[in-house]
């Protein structure tokens, strides 16, 4: 076993020759200056151990750093022979050695003979032909930072070695504390660019996801680690991977949720303050995800945003040594000044939205109000909403009597919604969900989901969706549905988005069914004229007409007989019959103008012509039409016809007027002109309002051009599926 002592109390030096106190001094002053001079701390080790060995005349001394793991790492040597403890090596601090000696006491110590000592750093004293040391404490802001020894492979050292190495070790510990603080310096200035640059990038509105970005590398370069995490924290109890950085470039989890268990987020979820994982052995999807992209460690401090925990700002390792003890507190710094970053950043976005949502909104409020048809808002507000809320397609459906329900309208960024007007069962759809619950209802995934519904949306390619309910007037009438194609569900919030248009969609539903029911109305009110004016016309030829007939048949009858020499009779049965003659005339003319009969009999085109040959203006007549076409058209056309050949006839003064008839995109097109004064005013009368309401009844529009010299020009398109309104 061999010898060892340590330094107890202080001891008189030794009386040292001037020659070699002059040569330690200026050794001294050379190391001091060197240190004055702002040298690296490298450099001023290798110095110092130097100029050392070369006082003391011994063959190695060396510096070394005691570290948080209890290792001791050598941090610069000087020897004039090989040997084991090289810079940059680690050794443990077992046995008895001396600077496991010093790290202990924080004193000076000695060890006289190292041979028989167990532990690492005797063997490897044994291995470099080293038999005795001695070494002091490197002091450094009140806590010993390491140790200088010094090592002889022959005899005892000198007394008081361990003395005469205090005034280095001050220098060196001076140069330590001034290399720290040149280091935090230049540290903090690192970090102000770093928040700099960040504060530039969220002053100047950059997207939330741009910023994550940026803070991800910001951090994980500061701090010198191997990749950096943003993780947010989801209402569902899982984690989210929302931006990434690693030496490699590419961060593969980003996007996919994560559950909390074994995870550094779940860790910070428990405590709210930073933590760390020093090992990836834990059990959990999160651990192994990390364990596969090669992490060992990770140390992290959770982002609080606006009084919530938002998330946790992580630094990853991909070494067996854990991060450094101050890395909780370097990262605290930068999720707290983050989080702000985040807030402003979110709250620029929700502005954005917002701002978005709104012009959304107008102009499909807009759309409603201009009476458009249900299907062209439908399109609308699908091809509105699924970019409010992130997703790849849209759509209205409706509930049907039968237990199915019916797409009536959509929207898909790809293009080609194809669904328009087919009916599926409730089964496996969102619609099915939407009518057992009366809410708001979600799928988040159609894989292996049952049902016709389920599997066209697979066929889209579409992965989860979500709908929002439509009431008409207190009832459930529908869904308004998004899709996404994404693996990760739709956002949390994008419920309360739908319901915003829900309501435009029902306003819109309901002014349509008002429009339709008024329409109905109008058009049976129509048809009831029509079928009244038939019935009276009906009557008077089968009644008075007939009536009068007769009566005027008698009088002639009566008047053939009436002796000649009755002259005075005879002339005034003839005033009779002549009067009756004229009365059937009238009552025919009053009948014809009820309800033509040639309308009825021969279509359109000869009905036209009779009023054409009838008028005492000029009339330039051209019909092309094939067939007869539905009753309500033929007669709301001739009325049209009619109508306006006789205000041109009362009061344009004009010397001709054209007619035009023509089928054109299943409506047909009715344009009659004059060349007389113009002036007319459908709101003063003239039968043109009473024209307007019979053709929008069957939903034809009439519109009328008469500027004063001119002319008038009426134009009118009748549905030719108004029989089916």
């Amino acid at each position: 076993m061999g010898t060892f002592a340590r330094i107890g109390e202080p001891r008189a030096k030794d009386r040292v020759e001037p020659g070699r106190l002059a040569e330690e001094q200026a050794a001294l002053r050379r190391v001091a200056t060197l240190v004055a001079s702002g040298a690296p701390s490298a450099e001023v080790f290798s110095a110092v151990a130097q100029e050392v060995a070369q006082v003391m005349h011994l063959p190695m001394v060396g510096v070394y750093r005691y570290d948080s793991d209890g290792l001791m790492t050598v941090i610069a040597t000087w020897s004039d022979r090989p040997h084991v403890l090289q810079p940059g090596t680690r050794w443990p601090l077992d046995g008895q050695s001396m600077v496991a000696q010093v790290q202990r006491t924080g004193r000076p110590a000695r060890v006289e003979d190292y041979t028989g000592l167990p532990g690492a750093l005797a063997a490897g004293a044994r291995e470099s032909g080293l038999n005795a040391t001695a070494g002091a404490p490197i002091i450094v802001n009140g806590s010993v930072w390491g140790a200088m020894g010094m090592s002889s492979p022959d005899g005892p050292l000198p007394e008081h070695a361990e003395d005469r190495l205090a005034a280095f070790t001050e220098l060196v510990a001076t140069a330590i504390a001034n290399s720290q603080a040149h280091e935090e310096l230049a540290r903090l200035a690192e970090e102000q660019g770093a928040l700099r640059r960040v504060a530039t990038l969220v002053a100047a509105g950059a997207p939330p996801a741009e910023v994550f970005e940026a803070v991800s590398a910001e951090v994980a370069a500061l701090l010198a680690a191997d990749g950096s995490a943003l993780m947010r924290y989801e209402p569902d109890g899982t984690v989210i991977a929302v931006s990434g950085w690693t030496t490699e470039g590419g961060f593969s989890n980003l996007g996919i949720r994560y559950p909390l268990e074994g995870s550094l987020s779940g860790v910070i979820l428990e405590t709210g303050r930073p933590g760390r994982v020093d090992h990836y052995a834990e059990v959990g999807e999160a651990a192994k995800a990390a364990r596969e992209m090669g992490f060992r460690s990770s140390v992290g401090a959770p982002i609080t945003v606006e009084g919530r925990l938002w998330g946790v700002l992580a630094v990853i390792s991909k070494s067996e040594k854990p991060l450094p003890r101050d890395t909780e507190q370097r990262v605290a710094e930068f999720a707290e000044l983050f989080a702000t970053a985040i807030a402003n950043s979110e709250a620029h976005q929700e502005l954005e939205r917002l701002a978005d949502e709104q012009a959304a909104l107008r102009r499909v409020a807009t759309l409603a109000a201009q009476g458009a048809p249900p299907g062209e808002v439908f399109e609308a507000v699908s091809a509105e909403v699924a970019p409010l809320v992130g997703a790849d397609g849209a759509g209205v459906t409706r509930y049907e009597a039968d237990g199915t329900f019916t797409a009536l309208g959509g929207w898909a960024a790809s293009g080609g919604y194809s669904y328009t007007g087919r009916r599926f069962p409730l089964e496996g759809s969102v619609s099915g969900l939407v009518l057992e619950t009366r809410c708001p209802s979600r799928i988040d995934t159609f894989e292996g989901r049952p049902g016709e519904a389920a599997a066209a949306i697979r066929e889209m390619g579409w992965r989860s969706a979500m709908g929002a309910p439509i009431s008409v007037e207190g009832s459930l009438w529908g869904v308004l549905v998004v899709y996404s194609k994404r693996t990760e569900p739709l956002p949390l919030d994008a419920e309360r988005h739908l319901g915003e248009f829900t309501e435009i969609v029902a306003t819109a539903i309901a002014n349509a069914e008002s429009r339709a029911e008024l329409d109905a109305s109008r058009a049976r009110i129509v048809a009831t004229a029509d079928a009244t004016r038939r019935r009276i016309e009906r009557d008077l030829h089968d009644g008075a007409q007939q009536q009068l007939v007769s009566l005027a048949l008698e009088v002639r009858a009566a008047q053939a007989s009436a002796p000649k020499e009755m002259i005075q009779h005879h002339d005034k049965l003839s005033d009779i019959a002549e009067g009756l003659t004229t009365a059937l005339d009238g009552l025919r003319e009053i009948a014809r103008g009820l309800h033509p009969a040639i309308l009825a009999e021969g279509g359109l085109a000869p009905a036209l012509k009779t009023l054409a040959h009838r008028s005492p203006i000029p009339v330039e007549l051209e019909v092309r039409t094939v067939g007869r076409l539905p009753e309500s058209v033929e007669v709301a056309a001739y009325y049209v016809v009619s109508e306006t050949l006789a205000n041109a006839a009362k009061h344009s003064r004009a010397s001709q007027v054209q007619v035009e008839v023509e089928v054109r995109d299943r409506a047909l097109c009715i344009a009659v002109s004059d060349d007389g004064v113009g002036g007319a005013d459908a709101a003063r009368g003239s039968g043109l309002l009473g024209l307007k309401d019979r053709a929008e009844a069957i939903g034809g529009t009439i519109s009328l051009e008469s500027r004063q010299g001119v002319g008038t020009s009426l134009i009118a398109e009748l549905p030719l599926d108004s029989s089916m309104r």
